[in-house]
């Protein structure tokens, strides 16, 4: 681990999870969090989507997720929708928009314990790096350096 980064998504960081409170819009519906909307995305279904969509906890929507039958192109569109949904959070609220610049240049790691190493990453103590392709922390360091850009 290096100590110019952010491992854990939790405490004053929590608001970089996907779990966390702020409305988004996917094809012309508001979900209560990043988490309800990418895993309604899965979908193309409306009833399924609605589903999801009214899950009580951001935990609930994601294991709503793991059950609904994913559209054929969902591996050609996951990335490019959760980015969306991203960017939504980050520049819908000016403060969360603020809050994310405030990590600087930090790099951004969705550290985990349940093994996701697609939008996040493990730590191999064994090794002393992380493993895993971190795709949510380089979306959210990309939308990062897009508010930079639009700062100056």
């Amino acid at each position: 681990m290096s100590e110019n980064e952010i491992s854990a998504f939790r405490g004053p960081h929590d608001f970089l999870s996907n779990f966390y409170a702020a409305d988004v819009e996917l094809e012309g519906a508001e979900y209560p969090t990043i988490e309800h909307a990418f895993q309604a995305a899965k979908s193309l279904d409306f009833a399924e989507r609605r589903a999801v969509k009214n899950a009580k906890t951001a935990s609930e929507a994601k294991r709503m997720g793991r059950k609904i039958k994913r559209r054929a192109d969902w591996f050609d569109v996951s990335l490019v929708i959760m980015e969306n949904l991203v960017r939504q959070k980050f520049t819908r609220y000016p403060e969360l928009g603020s809050k994310l610049l405030e990590t600087g240049d930090a790099d951004l790691i969705e550290g985990n314990n349940w093994n996701d190493r697609f939008y996040g990453a493990v730590y191999d103590t064994n090794r002393n790096v992380w493993m895993g392709e971190n795709h949510l922390g380089k979306i959210l360091m990309k939308v990062r350096d897009e508010l930079k850009q639009e700062a100056k």
